[in-house]
């Protein structure tokens, strides 16, 4: 499952793969309107836009096409506008309006007390996951938020990966941290698993604002997610 990673580099930038577990439920979905039975799954969000997936039904978008409807997660929902920026079969690529009051919203949609809230444990039993070799823990807020942490053969932290919205943050042993952009994401499921591959641009040097949002993340995961050991340990890496 850790089938990472092949890396592309140039004078300009760095691009890298990975392919991470994929939940198959999504509790943050967008709905066109009331009368409209197509509902989409969020698949990535951030303040400027989101990807939709259309598991079931037809759209009848085209690039640059209006659209409207209504977020909905954890019990709220909110209004948003946006334009259709790309199409590529049953998933949309979003970029929202810019008006101010509009942007104001989305952020206190998207703010982190919400993702503190919306953080499951995927590794424990009764999500009915079955988590990939050496995936130890695994913390998800449906679209903006996942955590995971892997292990090496004899049990001691070998990684671990912040996915925030737009934001990757990795700490991998014997190499430090690295944080970067989620640049594109898709799915590669096959009979037995079911997997994203992400396409990250690795930052020259480390984006201090992006480990600020993992370590405000870090500090609300309690022990009832994550053994408190383990929480020590990623803050430790974090320089908390």
């Amino acid at each position: 499952m850790t089938r990472h990673l092949n890396l592309v580099e140039s004078d300009f930038e760095q691009m890298e793969k990975r392919v991470l577990p994929k939940f198959p439920f999504c509790y943050l979905t967008f709905k066109e309107s009331e009368d409209n039975l197509n509902v989409y799954e969020v698949k990535d969000i951030s303040n400027t836009g989101m990807q939709l997936c259309l598991k079931n039904g037809e759209h009848s978008y085209k690039s640059h096409s209006d659209i409207q409807g209504k977020l909905s997660w954890l019990g709220t929902r909110l209004e948003v506008l946006g334009t259709v920026k790309w199409i590529n079969e049953n998933r949309l690529g979003v970029e929202f309006t810019h008006a101010k009051n509009h942007k104001e919203n989305i952020r206190d949609f998207l703010k982190m007390d919400n993702f503190i809230t919306a953080l499951k444990p995927i590794h424990k039993v009764e999500y009915g996951t079955a988590l990939p070799r050496n995936l130890k823990y695994w913390l998800r807020a449906d679209g903006p938020v996942e955590l995971f942490v892997w292990s090496h053969a004899d049990g001691e932290n070998s990684k671990f990966q912040f996915l925030i919205m737009e934001h990757f943050i990795e700490w991998t042993d014997g190499e430090g941290l690295r944080t970067g952009r989620i640049m594109s994401k898709r799915d590669i499921d096959t009979p037995l698993v079911s997997s994203d591959e992400f396409v990250f641009k690795i930052d020259n040097q480390l984006d201090e604002e992006k480990i600020d949002l993992a370590k405000v993340l870090c500090m609300s995961i309690d022990s009832s997610k994550i053994p408190s050991e383990s929480i020590d340990f990623i803050k430790l890496k974090l320089g908390i």
